[in-house]
Formats: structure tokens, sequence, C-alpha cells
């Protein structure tokens, strides 16, 4: 796997891969790690003994949504990679241009899959960011902001992914499926947003 600096550097190039719905899940994945900073942090403050089951729970969790993160970074890229290797197929005959349009729409499928799923995982971490913000560790609470808007954040970008690919997308029935799937993630993830940052608030 790419460094940071030379994953920046890809992602600032000409190249097709890795774009934006790549970068949203690193930014998912800075979120969880966030998280789980906050959850050790507490856990090791004798103040909040009374929490540490709690905080103890929540930093496997984290470190597991952050490789979820990672792995779906990797996806990302490949199902995109799949719609760009469809597009260079040759369309010189009607049999070719045919082939070539299935080949398109079923990396389509994959490559509005793949953020859907990312997005799945920008509302675990906005679940996670309302848990942790609850410990009320005052002197860690922009780092639980940061976590919460590195969900947001991570959220929208890959709705932006998954709708893109919808543009091109011929199957109705699915597109329409997924957007429901979506719609349901944006909402619980809505719920725990506006939690978390109502226990900052009050912090």
């Amino acid at each position: 796997m790419l460094d940071l600096q030379a994953y920046l550097n890809r992602l600032a190039s000409a190249e097709p891969t890795p774009g934006g719905g790549s970068a949203a899940t690193l930014v998912g994945a800075f979120g969880a790690a966030l998280v789980g900073m906050v959850a050790r942090l507490t856990l090791g403050n004798a103040k909040f003994a009374a929490l540490h089951t709690d905080a103890l729970l929540l930093v496997s969790e984290a470190d597991t949504l952050r490789a979820r993160f990672l792995a779906a970074r990797q996806a990302d890229e490949k199902e995109f990679s799949a719609v760009v290797r469809a597009q260079a197929l040759p369309r010189t005959t009607d049999a070719e241009t045919a082939a070539r349009h299935e080949r398109i729409q079923k990396a389509l499928v994959g490559a509005a899959e793949a953020p859907l799923h990312a997005a799945a995982l920008a509302g675990d971490l906005l679940a996670l960011c309302e848990r942790v913000a609850a410990f009320r560790n005052v002197g860690l609470m922009s780092d639980v902001v940061c976590a919460i808007t590195f969900g947001c954040a991570a959220l929208d970008a890959s709705e932006a992914n998954v709708r893109v690919n919808h543009r091109y997308l011929k199957d109705t029935k699915l597109v329409a499926n997924q957007m429901e799937r979506l719609a349901a993630i944006q909402s619980a993830a809505g719920r725990h947003e506006r939690a978390a940052r109502a226990i900052v608030a009050n912090a």
C-alpha cells in the first residue's frame, strides 16, 4: 500500500485512480483513528475509571472500523479501475460495441456499490462518534468534533460517488435499490451526528 505522500502524489496526478471515492475512505479512516485515540486516552485516565469497559470496547470497534475503511479504499480503486478498463474496450463493430456496453454496465454496478459500502462505514463512524462523545472527556472534545466532521465528509463524498455512477447505469431497479439503501444510511447517520454534536455542545 502506498505511503501517505505517495498516495497524495498519485491522487493529484492525471491517473483515474485513486479518486474521490478512494479519498473519502481515507477521510473516514482518519475519523475512526481519532475515535480510537479519544477512547484510549479516556481508558488511560483514572478519572474515567467507570468508563473502562466501554472505552476498551470502543477502542476495538474503532480499530476494526479503521481497517474496514482501508479495505474499502482498495475496493473502490479496484471497482473504478474496472470501469476504466471497460471504457477502453474496442467498439469498431456492432458486436464490440454491445460487448463494451455490457462490460461498462456491469462495472458501474460495482463502482456504485463500493462508495455505498463506504457510506455505510461512515454511518458506523458517526455512531461511534456519538458513543465516544458521551464519555464527556472535555479536553478531547475538539478531536471528537474532528471525527464527526470527517464522518460527515466521508458520507457526503461517498454519496457523490454513488450518484455519479448512477448517471450512467441503465438498470433503474438497481439504482432505486441502492438509493433506498443510501437514504437509510443517511437517516441513521444524521441521527448519530446530531446526537454527538448535542453532547459536545453541552459538555
